[in-house]
């Protein structure tokens, strides 16, 4: 993995008392286009929740690598508010969102 922008290792993650992430991984490559698909209930919303602080994981960590030239962060169990300052943010699907704004607006308006 030459360049990955995002390396997601073994993440294990419950929301109560329910185990929803079992050793989850993933990596994304700079550049690289990815598509998470499954089931309702098979868990990328609470993956991506994860990635960007909203969700913490038990076990595993997230690696993030902001810029070419840069060192990879573990974001795993930094605050929400300092991933999205590093450059990843949540926009969740449908709801929650300002109708009449952009994703950008939106994303703006989240940091």
């Amino acid at each position: 993995m030459a360049d990955d922008v995002l390396s997601v290792e073994d993440i294990h993650v419950y929301r109560g008392e329910t185990y929803v992430l079992q050793g989850v991984s993933l990596s994304v490559e700079r550049g690289e286009i990815v598509a998470l698909i499954g089931a309702n209930g098979a868990g990328k919303t609470s993956l991506l929740r994860t990635v960007s602080g909203l969700l913490s994981p038990r076990n595993g960590r997230i690696l993030y690598k902001p810029d070419k030239d840069s060192e990879k962060i573990d974001i795993s169990r930094i605050p929400a508010e300092q991933i999205t300052a590093l450059g990843i943010s949540h926009c969740p699907e449908g709801r929650g969102i300002f109708s009449r704004l952009t994703v950008r607006e939106n994303l703006l308006v989240g940091a």
